[in-house]
């Protein structure tokens, strides 16, 4: 079996950037959420064999405030722009309005395994947090087109691997994690990130995003109001081929089927309200691209903020003394700049997984083609009335 974890899966290649995609807004150093000040991730990939069993699922693990920082609370929001899907422990973040858990994103089948490998590398990493209770956050879409869904490859070690990865700086997009199986637009999709600089005054504070990108029918997907989707004439056998039909003896697989889960942090001092508004721009960032968000696609948004730390906590009193906790805030008047950047990096992350992304053949033969870079080219080119 391929797997892969820490080095061979940071390695940047082509973006899509260097396509010249004209993409508004600052980028960060990375153009990845760990440009965010503190937060780590980390990739299992799992490549393996060929045939009705073949392989082609993964973990990508994300730690908000690095290991240091587990157990610690952030101020978080969930925002689901159409609920055919999965995020655990949503429950807490809703009631509490904070996030203190690393979180995993893996096969629509893997969630169980990856929440109790949370658990198990919780326990193991900070004793004293998982003393307590753990609620880990795990999300999830659908790679059974490439991959044996049902054959139980991620197991719990697979998620505390990608947690052991889990680093600052660049990040691999494409088949990487848990983006291995994935499609995007009827191409190959998966993991894809971006970033923005967001001036307040005198300060500058950092938007970074991270998307599992498996959502979007092929006729749907623009670049500039270029319909690079119905033009392409790549094969398209996940949309197009009666595979579904001859696999389940039921209907077609209909197009944009899939999900996307958006990770979006800040170090801007958010309230958990304001964490939940840049949570529904992510649905505007998924949107540029052209879809519109099929009844098929669970498109779960998580957002939130690394400032504030020591606020929102939640453990077990010590005393009967009087207790306050005090946040920061960015005022809501001037949170406008934030919302944009996070539209536009959504945007931009999908992009770089599509750009990303290669060929791959999975499980019965099932192929995925990649959006070919040239296809890119041309649309850039038309953008721009060359």
């Amino acid at each position: 079996m391929t797997s892969q974890a820490a080095q061979g899966e940071r390695r940047v290649a082509t973006r899509a950037r260097d396509l010249g995609i004209p993409f508004p807004g600052i980028s960060g150093r990375y153009g990845a959420l760990t440009d965010v000040p503190g937060v780590e991730v980390g990739y299992r990939t799992l490549i393996e064999g060929e045939g009705p069993h073949a392989v082609r699922t993964g973990v990508t693990a994300i730690l908000p405030r690095g290991r240091r920082g587990v157990g610690v609370p952030c101020a978080a929001a969930v925002h689901s722009f159409n609920g055919n899907g999965e995020l655990t422990g949503r429950s807490w973040i809703d009631e509490s309005g904070s996030l203190s858990m690393p979180i995993g994103i893996t096969s629509s089948h893997s969630v169980g395994a990856v929440h109790s490998g949370i658990d198990a590398w919780v326990a193991r990493t900070a004793p004293d947090v998982a003393a307590q209770w753990m609620l880990p956050v795990v999300g999830e879409t659908w790679d059974g087109y490439l991959n044996d869904i049902n054959g139980r490859h991620v197991t719990p070690a697979e998620a505390e691997a990608a947690l052991d990865a889990a680093s600052s700086g660049p990040l691999a997009e494409g088949s990487v994690g848990g983006g291995v199986g994935m499609n995007c637009y009827g191409f190959k999709g998966g993991t894809g990130t971006a970033s923005r600089i967001v001036a307040h005054g005198e300060d500058r504070f950092t938007v970074g995003v991270l998307i599992q990108a498996n959502f979007g029918s092929r006729t749907e997907l623009r670049l500039g109001g270029v319909p690079i989707g119905a033009r392409s004439s790549t094969p398209n056998p996940m949309e197009d081929d009666d595979w579904f039909q001859r696999e389940r003896e039921r209907g077609r697989a209909p197009g944009g089927a899939g999900s996307a889960i958006v990770v979006i942090a800040t170090d801007a001092p958010l309230l958990p309200g304001q964490c939940a508004a840049l949570a529904r721009r992510g649905a505007i960032g998924l949107g540029r691209s052209g879809t519109a968000g099929g009844h098929f696609s669970g498109d779960i948004m998580l957002a939130f903020s690394t400032a504030n730390e020591g606020a929102l906590t939640s453990s077990f009193p010590e005393s009967d003394r009087a207790e306050y906790e005090t946040m920061r805030l960015v005022p809501w008047g001037r949170i406008d700049p934030f919302l944009t950047a996070v539209a536009e990096a959504v945007d931009e992350a999908v992009w770089n997984a599509l750009v990303a992304a290669r060929d791959m053949e999975g499980r019965d033969g099932h192929v995925s083609h990649a959006l070919p870079h040239e296809q890119i080219r041309a649309a850039v080119a038309q953008m721009n009335g060359r």
